[in-house]
């Protein structure tokens, strides 16, 4: 993508990507080109580990409470191994600053303990049944012991201490980067990524532009403008809604439905009046910041 885009000479570029992205090739080469960046990465990697052993105990404590967010949040100086090989084939290695910001979360820990018993139920039941999936062969040997014998017939024993291991970092998560040394701004512009995502889909799913369904160029770039108006406003309401807490109450969906009622009715040569306007809807209002239709 950098290659691609490098006819628009952008400077200071600064990357945020997921874990997905995490590679040490991947790191060694954004240092090495001078790129700013951010990423999520993994619990189980060897040095951010030894991070969470530090902390894992106390993290939940008051310190570490961010308000704004309702998680747990810490950061580190740490050194990162780069290793840069030359056209010669000379191989050099040195330290370089990186910034580790941690986060916890008991709604996430809940969930991923939630998550991963399901996928344990889905094991035994494979294994009582005799319907084992070979894709799980290596879960199954894992996460249990199974014994067999003709008068009991099969017998799952849980092994506790593999479980145990897994669900350690439950809550966790990760971001590494190379210029945030802020732990809250980090998370901010990381899941400000998310927002972008989430305009992408709105457009797709949410404004129906999976498929144009035009039948020229001309009504295509007429739909597009359509369509830009609409995710502005999208974007405007998510905003909002993040800013005053709204999260916590309300879902992006449940807001639209609970405006989208409201109605206004119009007659040649007569004023427009609005319907019934609750209470609700117009906090709702009063929060995004828009001016009520009554007040039209």
């Amino acid at each position: 993508m950098l290659a691609d885009i490098k006819f628009l000479e952008l400077k200071n570029v600064k990357l945020v990507m997921d874990r997905g992205f995490y590679k040490k090739d991947n790191i060694d080469a954004l240092y090495k080109n001078n790129y700013k960046f951010l990423i999520a990465a993994k619990t189980s990697l060897k040095f951010v580990e030894e991070k969470l052993k530090e902390v894992r105990g106390k993290m939940t404590t008051r310190p570490f409470f961010i308000s704004d967010y309702n998680i747990y949040a810490t950061s580190y100086n740490v050194k990162w191994d780069y290793t840069e090989v030359k056209r010669s084939g000379e191989e050099i290695k040195k330290d370089k600053r990186m910034y580790m910001h941690i986060y916890y979360n008991d709604q996430r820990a809940t969930d991923d303990r939630i998550t991963f018993n399901g996928y344990l139920d889905l094991l035994e039941e494979e294994i009582l049944t005799s319907t084992r999936n070979p894709k799980h062969e290596k879960a199954y040997n894992k996460y249990f012991k199974v014994k067999e014998t003709p008068k009991r017939g099969i017998s799952v024993i849980p092994i506790q201490e593999a479980i145990d291991k897994h669900l350690k970092n439950s809550g966790f998560f990760i971001l590494l980067s190379n210029g945030i040394k802020d732990k809250v701004e980090a998370l901010e512009i990381y899941r400000g990524k998310d927002v972008v995502e989430k305009a992408f889909n709105n457009l797709k799913e949410r404004l129906n532009m999976r498929r144009t369904s035009v039948s020229s160029d001309l009504n295509l770039e007429g739909k597009l403008f359509i369509q830009f108006v609409a995710l502005i406003y999208l974007s405007y309401i998510k905003k909002q809604m993040s800013d005053n807490s709204m999260f916590k109450k309300y879902t992006l969906q449940e807001v639209l439905d609970e405006i989208d009622v409201i109605e206004k009715f119009e007659y040649p040569g007569k004023k427009m009046r609005i319907g019934e306007v609750t209470k609700k809807q117009e906090g709702l209002y009063n929060m995004l910041e828009v001016k009520s239709p009554t007040l039209l």
